[in-house]
């Protein structure tokens, strides 16, 4: 795995560096409250009950429709498919949709089967939020990718940060 202190690391098998480097900008931290799974088939539905964003540019709630989508793989991890609507304190509206991976071990997905917390340090979770709006305020969002790390979730709430990939 390539971290930031890496970057500047020859590659031994190319014998090169990486040519640029990636920069992040905070956007916010989404927390949202999910309800109980809708299974269709081997898949998982979870329909957003509320949530908020709070960043240094962005506040809103979480408004209808939003929901996650769990698709269990053969290996045990979970890819996700999500779409948010966002009604920011303006009034205005953003769509956000992201793909993501989780990974949990067998003892974490029991600890949240027992609604028990977990963190960031317990799972692999990453999401890539893309945002659409028609709002001139937040038409930054429109030219943004972004990635998305969970911080923590017990199986009904969610928070996860939001970083600007530069």
């Amino acid at each position: 795995m390539l971290g930031i202190a890496d970057l500047g690391a020859v590659d031994p098998a190319l014998g090169r560096r990486p040519t640029v480097s990636i920069d992040m900008e905070y956007i916010g931290t989404m927390e949202v409250q999910l309800d109980p799974p809708q299974m269709v088939g081997h898949r998982m539905i979870f329909n957003t009950a509320s949530g908020t964003i709070t960043g240094p540019k962005i506040r809103g709630t979480i408004v209808d429709p939003s929901a996650d989508w769990l698709i269990p793989m053969p290996d045990g991890s979970l890819r996700l498919d999500v779409r948010a609507t966002i009604k920011t304190v303006e009034g205005e509206f953003i769509l956000t949709e992201y793909n993501g991976v989780i990974v949990v071990s067998k003892e974490v997905t029991d600890r949240l089967s027992r609604g028990e917390a977990i963190t960031y340090k317990d799972a692999y979770f990453i999401t890539t939020p893309r945002f659409s709006t028609a709002s001139k305020t937040y038409d930054w969002l429109n030219k943004t990718q972004a990635i998305g790390k969970m911080v923590s979730m017990d199986g009904k709430n969610l928070t996860y940060d939001i970083f600007a990939v530069r």
